[in-house]
């Protein structure tokens, strides 16, 4: 058994794709690193091995969660660690590139790795001079490197330079130190699809193309023609990263209202989100409500389609688990949670109800389909004379969907999200396909065309 195997647990989000690390020392204390606000999962392997979180060591300012390292701070007396040049506005060890930490009979060493933000961190861990594994972040990561266009379109290029260089100093690491990144499959911050969240860095020199680039140039066209949309509220998770998130006294909770409480909330600017099941929301809904369903990818969506300045009521369906709907939204900065509504006790205050009909792909005919997924998935596989708007762009091109339009996505989820903001828009006749391409395929017995 290795090191990894005995000391070390991964702790996944698959919604947001990435992976937070909790160290075992050896001693009764742990290492945290890149802990996101919602520390359930952290906690509870923190308790099953009987450890106290002693240290937080946060690899960069991240855009996609909020920091859990002030709670752990806040409620363990965790140390926190973090890079110098990020300027953070709370108590911290600021650390330089080259620094060590003595983690009590381990040391981590602190590298200067910019590119995915300019004050990016990675942090090799060390048993005396043996390198047991490096905590790569959003530098070097399972079969690429994360995006370099986070601080606007005009940096983009600087810190692709920047991240070659980075990627290039942790190649020269022994082949065989672990590979410990945040980000992976599933990420916005662009790791490609795949298995593995943990590598080595021997793998990655036989198989990261981007370490197969010959210069700096091919590099940079490479990452940057990789890159995808990401969601709206990154632009704002960095600097409250850098200022602290606020600290949570008690656990949140999701009050129960009523009808008429729901209308006053309307009126003084909330937003509904309605998370209950596709089909629940087909055959029902509060006019206006943006379907947005409870799953890993929640949070994704909410941060990209709606503002974090406005109440947000939810309508849940019963036996929905409130804590994660909460733990989602708070883990992303939305704090202003109005309570949550039956659907059945708005019915029962006499509110009005809109519905979208939800169809197989061998029911809807020849209509006009609108595609919303993202440009890659739309460019491998997609419906003929499809329209496509991604999702994330749809309420600022509401007008170019197609009148009476079959939406569609994957599975269904989004392509219900995107008819939802299309009905608050004034779209009447919509359809959503229960399903995704893959059906429409079988169903009618066409291909697919591939490409934009």
């Amino acid at each position: 058994m290795g090191f990894a195997d005995d000391h070390l647990t991964p702790l996944v989000d698959e919604g947001l794709g990435n992976s937070a690390y909790l160290v075992d020392l050896g001693d009764g204390r742990a290492l945290a690193v890149d802990a996101s606000r919602d520390l359930r999962a952290l906690r509870a392997a923190a308790g099953r091995r009987g450890l106290r979180i002693a240290y937080a060591a946060d690899t960069h300012l991240h855009a996609d969660f909020l920091t859990g390292a002030l709670q752990l701070a806040a409620d363990e007396g965790a140390t926190v660690l973090a890079s110098a040049a990020g300027h953070r506005a709370f108590p911290h060890t600021a650390l330089a590139d080259g620094d060590e930490t003595d983690l009590g009979g381990l040391t981590l060493r602190a590298l200067a790795t910019p590119g995915h933000t300019d004050e990016h961190l990675s942090f090799l861990l060390l048993d005396g001079t043996r390198e047991l594994g490096v905590f790569t972040g959003g530098s070097l990561i399972v079969g690429s490197a994360a995006r370099t266009d986070l601080l606007g379109a005009e940096r983009a290029d600087e810190l692709a330079r920047a991240q070659y260089h980075s990627l290039r100093r942790l190649a020269h690491l022994p082949d065989a130190t672990a590979v410990w990144p945040t980000h992976g499959a599933g990420s916005f911050c662009s790791a490609p699809p795949g298995a593995d969240r943990t590598t080595t860095i021997g793998a990655q020199k036989q198989a990261n193309a981007m370490l197969a680039a010959p210069d700096a140039d091919t590099f940079v066209r490479q990452l940057l023609g990789s890159l995808g949309s990401y969601p709206a509220y990154f632009d704002r998770l960095g600097e409250i990263n850098r200022r602290g998130p606020a600290v949570l006294g008690t656990a949140p909770t999701l009050a129960p209202l009523s009808a008429a409480q729901t209308r006053q909330l309307l009126g003084e600017g909330a937003q509904i989100i309605d998370v209950r099941p596709v089909a629940d929301f087909a055959h029902g809904h509060i006019p206006g409500a943006i379907s947005i369903p409870l799953r890993d990818q929640f949070a994704t969506w909410l941060g990209w389609l709606l503002p974090d300045d406005a109440p947000l009521v939810f309508v849940t369906a019963p036996g929905q688990d409130l804590a994660e709907l909460t733990w989602q939204a708070l883990k992303i900065g939305y704090e202003r949670l109005a309570g949550h509504l039956d659907m059945a006790a708005w019915q029962a205050g006499g509110g009005e109800q809109q519905s979208i009909d939800l169809l197989t792909a061998d029911r809807i005919a020849e209509r006009p389909v609108l595609d919303i997924r993202q440009r890659a998935e739309h460019a491998a596989g997609h419906i003929a004379d499809a329209v496509h708007i991604e999702l994330g762009d749809l309420a600022g091109h509401a007008d170019q969907a197609p009148a009476e339009a079959v939406v569609a996505c994957g599975h269904g989820e989004r392509a219900m999200t995107a008819a939802s903001l299309l009905q608050r828009a004034g779209h009447g006749g919509l359809t959503v396909l229960d399903g995704g391409p893959d059906d429409w395929a079988k169903a009618t017995g066409r291909t697919l065309e591939a490409g934009e």
